[in-house]
């Protein structure tokens, strides 16, 4: 799907064939790719949470690497 915005992709939103012109998670996606690229505006445009879903992954990856090389050191 491409970041610009268009919507004329093809959708498994459940809240878009009910009729509902809301969903709390259509637009996630764009948004931490504009964040990860660095367009904060453009993803705070495409959904307000992107930004700190890419701060908790960020976060939730650091600590994962961290705890698997203090268990297992690092593989040479």
């Amino acid at each position: 799907m491409n970041p610009s915005g268009d919507s004329t992709h093809f959708s498994l939103c459940v809240f878009k064939y009910v009729g509902v012109d809301w969903c709390p998670g259509c637009g996630i996606g764009h948004s931490i790719h504009h964040a990860l690229h660095g367009d904060f505006i453009d993803s705070l445009e495409a959904h307000p949470l992107g930004i700190f879903a890419v701060i908790i992954l960020s976060f939730r990856i650091i600590k994962l690497t961290a705890n698997h090389f203090k268990s297992y050191g690092p593989s040479y």
